[in-house]
Formats: C-alpha cells, sequence, structure tokens
C-alpha cells in the first residue's frame, strides 16, 4: 500500500546516498508497481495541475497531472529527474543542443513513451518536451534532485526552438488551462 509520507521518507534517504538518481527511481518503481494504491493515496485526478508533495533545496516531489492532448514545450530541468506514470500515458520527446552558431536552438534526438506503472530517470543535463497523447487525464509522481520550483532553467519556443529563459508562472498556468 503507498503511504506518502514513507515515499518521501524512502526518496529522501535514497537522495542523500550515493547514485541518487538510480536510487530514488528504485524507490518510484517500487511504488509504481501498485498504481492503484498510488492513485487510491493521491485521489483521483480531476484536472490537470502541479501539485507538490515534498519541497525543499534538496528534493521536490511533485504530483503532475497532464491534461488530455496537453503538450508541453522543449525545456531543461538542471535537475536530475524521475517520473513514474500512476495512470495513462506520457510522451516525452527527448532533445539536444545545437552548436552555439545555431543560436541556442535544439532538435529532436530520440522519444520515450511512458504508460500506467513505467518509469523514467533522466540527468541534468536532459532536454525534453511532454505530450499527453490520451483524451484522458494522465497522473504521474515526479521526482527531482534539488528545489524545482525555485531552479534556473531554460525552455525552447516551439516554433522557432529558440532558447529563452523558463517561465513557471506561464507553465503553471498552462496545466490549469488559463494560458
Amino acid at each position: 500500500m503507498f503511504d506518502t509520507d514513507q515515499f518521501i521518507a524512502d526518496c529522501k534517504l535514497a537522495n542523500a546516498g550515493p547514485h541518487p538518481t538510480r536510487n530514488v527511481k528504485e524507490v518510484v518503481a517500487r511504488a509504481m508497481s501498485d498504481t492503484a494504491s498510488v492513485l487510491q493515496a493521491l485521489g483521483e485526478p480531476a484536472q490537470g495541475g502541479v501539485v507538490p508533495i515534498y519541497r525543499s533545496p534538496q528534493l521536490t516531489i511533485i504530483n503532475v497531472v497532464w491534461a488530455p492532448k496537453f503538450v508541453i514545450m522543449p525545456h531543461n530541468h538542471e535537475l536530475w529527474a524521475v517520473i513514474g506514470v500512476y495512470g495513462g500515458a506520457e510522451d516525452n520527446i527527448m532533445w539536444r543542443r545545437l552548436p552555439e552558431e545555431a543560436g541556442g536552438r535544439v532538435e529532436a534526438a530520440g522519444a520515450k513513451s511512458l504508460r500506467t506503472g513505467d518509469t523514467l530517470g533522466m540527468g541534468a543535463d536532459i532536454i525534453h518536451s511532454v505530450v499527453n497523447p490520451l483524451s484522458r487525464l494522465t497522473g504521474a509522481i515526479h521526482v527531482y534532485g534539488g528545489d524545482f520550483f525555485a531552479t534556473p532553467r531554460s525552455e525552447w519556443d516551439p516554433d522557432s526552438l529558440e532558447e529563452k529563459p523558463y517561465d513557471m508562472e506561464k507553465v503553471l498556468r498552462m496545466f490549469e488551462g488559463r494560458a
């Protein structure tokens, strides 16, 4: 049975040891082995949003709910991340930076499709965009190796693929359907 307080404690312990991304991914994978209990503990998602579960300078745990057909532009985190999908689907497109003479632009470099029960670990240097390909909500737990909300990072314009500072307020409005 998924217990939010125990999950937080397990993630904090895993983050404190060597190989935090790998260790936290194991914690998240254990949780995703029983997605029904995760759903029961977090509640049935009713709308898109980003709901903090735990936040500190060393670790952030978020319940991310992707609205149907939601797309978020390429962005980085400057933190390692672990994703566990407890309901629905999350398609991640990975991007790579082009040489400086390309003006800070990126190009697609791969993809990883996650479905209920799947997990994914990403290094701090990863650039990705995310699509919920479904006509229903998708719920996922995202764990970050630092303060997700306070770490400066970049986003890339979806049309021009040009880099600019990440706008957290805009992204939160997008999740709430207000952008």
